[in-house]
């Protein structure tokens, strides 16, 4: 068979009937359905980055673009840093163990790991993050959000089980990980593990923790001497293990968009390169221990693209630094996002999370969590936590993405979308270059408020309905039962854990002299040096705090900054839904009910009393729809008998006229008090209808967010 005969002869007959068709006569065919409609205006979407998306691509959308050549494994790795890609070595199944004493956690882990997990997210509570021991601690911080951490019992018992050696082992450990990191290494050597075998990341992030939370428990040059001297030590004896890791989850749960989230964490590893150069580390020592994590939301193309055009963007960085090939190798951790998660219909979330997952796959993630449907209520149980994990085992085992590489390289409108995101994510770094770097712009608030300026509008797009939160601000399932958030005894739990640290100090006391000798030693040290004193330290029996007092015992605190606002799209809505649902317990589950007062036949009042049902039912609201009524009188004494709270008239533009005033008039002398809505809002006749006693209008244009939140006032009803 010659190159040029057909696979399948009879598909060559069967195309050459039809003539080949070019894209202006496809547009030709659209602008003619469109029946006058503008072509830009109908099918080109404009997102929240700025970038124009339009309805079709061609080959010659992607000629451009310089990358769209390149192939897995080989620079500038925007299609993997493998070439294999997951056919050698899958993505790490990791999870977020909710979990505040060492015994839990363990029991959560053991659990994990023989159930799928392949990596274990150590995420740490407030106090052992801010290297404060619990008796040293507020209360309110220890156990808050994570583990407990004291002394290397603890982490023996955290750990107990587990093989440090075969299992990558992440760590949330905030603004600086070296006390924590001192813990690991020397439960490894108690354990007479090898530490050139200890795999995953201790994750060191000043500036991530700096915009999450406005302040630091230390200087930033404090936590970059401390990076620096775990860096340096990791590289020379534990090479697997990663010491910095680069956050976008405040920007992202801020409300920001792709091209901020890419252009914000490149400048952040930026600053960590130029901070780790300070102290005699090169590019080629500090990028392959750096790693990203990812926060990803569930617009799926952009989020593929976003994790693709990083890859691109690191490896551009580091080459203009000086790295080499292997240095220019990005390393992705991907953890679905809490922005979009819903507190409401919560079961909602698991769809979501299962599209972000598999745009973190195409994507091409090295690592990633999964966050349970019920997060952003409470802690995730074990059902929830187990659904979670299966949602990356079923893309893993069934869905068979181990067995490709790549699967969205080459796709014309991916190539397109990834150098579009990464053009404008550099051109937003080089700004942050211009205002003097990652720090000297969290300073002055400039990336703050750009973030919070798109968040409004994101905001905004949810409260007109414009922007679609299915079973909070449209489909919203009224009456369903919420998920109750679980209670936490924190002074119990900070009892206890101040026993348990006060008894590994009474037990150390024999060897309390060589403590004190170890955490002397601590002092002074070179940044070269420092690491292996505190580890040797712990060895001796001191406890994470004490190390951490040792080290920055001449340290000042940093200057606190503003902190981005974390947000959720749905809480607008929650927040007046809750409101009802309190009224509804407190009226011994009556909730707050609307009548719609339909006038006419199905076909004249259907649409709009449709409408104005989801509308309302999104605000938490009971809404009543009767058939068509005849008369105002009719539609009075139904509403009357009824008993309702609110009333909303349904028809077309064309009876309202002579409806409302009809049916105002019989309705003020039944229920004077009771409001009155109208769905639609025909400009020229509002005033009139106001006159009449119309309160609000229900229509598309309307904020929905703000109708509601009226309605709510109205009845009583604060949100």
């Amino acid at each position: 068979m010659s190159d040029t005969t057909p696979a399948n002869p009879s598909a060559g007959a069967l195309l050459s009937e039809f003539p080949p068709a070019g894209y202006d006569t496809w547009k030709a065919l659209v602008e003619a359905e469109l029946k006058g409609a503008p072509f830009e205006r109908r099918m080109v979407t404009e997102l929240v980055e700025g970038i124009a998306l339009r309805p079709i691509y061609r080959a010659e959308d992607a000629e451009g673009v310089a990358h769209a050549g390149s192939l897995p494994g080989f620079a500038p790795y925007v299609r993997g840093t493998r070439a294999a890609g997951y056919l050698d070595q899958p993505w790490e199944v990791s999870q977020e163990i909710a979990a505040s004493s060492p015994a839990e956690f363990n029991d959560a882990a053991r659990a994990g790991l023989g159930r799928g997990l392949t990596a274990l997210n150590m995420v740490l509570d407030r106090a052992t993050r801010n290297g404060a021991d619990p008796d040293w601690a507020e209360a309110s911080d220890v156990g808050a959000g994570g583990l407990s951490l004291a002394s290397l019992d603890d982490l023996d018992r955290a750990l107990e089980g587990i093989d440090l050696e075969s299992t990558p082992l992440f760590i949330r450990s905030g603004a600086s990980g070296m006390p924590v990191a001192a813990l690991l290494v020397a439960l490894a050597r108690r354990r007479g593990d090898d530490v050139r075998c200890l795999r995953g990341c201790v994750e060191v992030d000043p500036l991530g923790v700096l915009a999450h939370e406005g302040r630091l428990a230390q200087s930033l040059s404090g936590a970059y001497r401390e990076m620096a001297s775990l860096t340096a030590w990791g590289a020379a004896h534990a090479p697997r293990l990663q010491t910095i890791c680069v956050h976008s989850r405040a920007w992202h749960e801020a409300g920001g968009h792709a091209v901020q989230e890419l252009a914000f964490a490149l400048a952040t590893a930026l600053e960590y390169a130029r901070a780790m150069a300070g102290a005699g580390l090169g590019i080629d020592v500090v990028a392959p221990r750096l790693r990203f994590a990812f926060t990803v939301g569930s617009r799926y193309f952009v989020e593929i693209a976003k994790l693709r055009a990083a890859r691109l963007l690191w490896a551009r960085l580091v080459s203009v630094l000086g790295g080499g090939m292997e240095a220019q190798r990005a390393t992705l951790h991907v953890r679905t996002a809490h922005f979009n998660k819903t507190a409401f219909d919560p079961y909602v979330n698991l769809l979501r999370t299962t599209v972000e997952a598999f745009a973190g796959v195409l994507g091409g993630c090295d690592s990633m969590q999964v966050g349970g449907f019920d997060e952003v209520i409470r802690s995730p149980d074990e059902f929830s936590q187990r659904v979670a994990r299966n949602q990356q085992l079923v893309l893993r085992e069934e869905c068979h993405l181990t067995r490709v590489i790549d699967p969205a390289g080459g796709s014309w409108y991916v190539e397109w979308l990834t150098d579009a995101l990464a053009r404008r994510a550099w051109e937003l770094f080089q700004e942050v270059e211009k205002r003097g770097g990652m720090a000297e712009a969290m300073r002055s608030g400039w990336p703050q408020l750009e973030v919070a300026r798109v968040a409004q509008g994101r905001l905004q797009a949810v409260a007109r309905r414009r922007e679609s939160v299915v079973g909070t601000n449209v489909y919203a399932q009224v009456g369903e039962k919420a998920l109750g958030a679980v209670e936490t005894d924190r002074a119990t739990f900070h009892r206890r854990r101040v026993r348990e640290v006060t008894d590994v100090r009474t037990a150390a006391e024999g060897q309390h002299q060589m403590v004190l000798d170890r955490l002397a030693g601590v002092l002074g040290q070179s940044e070269a040096a420092l690491f292996q004193a505190c580890s040797e330290a712990v060895e001796a029996g001191a406890t994470l705090g004490e190390v951490t007092r040792a080290v920055r015992i001449e340290d000042q605190l940093e200057t606190p900054i503003t902190p981005v606002c974390l947000v959720r799209l749905a809480e607008g809505f929650e927040r007046v839904r809750r409101a009802v649902e309190v009224r509804a317990a407190e009226g011994e589950g009556r909730r707050p009910a609307v009548f719609l007062a339909n006038f006419g036949p199905l076909k004249q009042h259907k649409a709009r009393a449709d409408f104005a049902r989801g509308f309302l039912e999104a605000g938490g609201f009971k809404v009543i729809s009767p058939a068509g009524f005849r008369t105002a009188e009719e539609a009075a004494a139904a509403g009357d008998a009824a008993g309702v709270e609110a009333v909303c008239l349904c028809s077309t533009d064309e009876t309202y006229p002579e409806w409302v005033p009809a049916f105002m008039a019989v309705w003020r002398a039944r229920r004077p008090g009771v409001p009155v809505l109208l769905a639609g809002h025909p400009s020229e006749q509002v005033e009139a209808l106001k006159a009449a006693g119309v309160e609000d209008f229900i229509h598309l244009r309307a904020d929905a967010l703000e109708v509601l939140k009226r309605l709510a006032a109205r009845l009583g009803v604060a949100p």
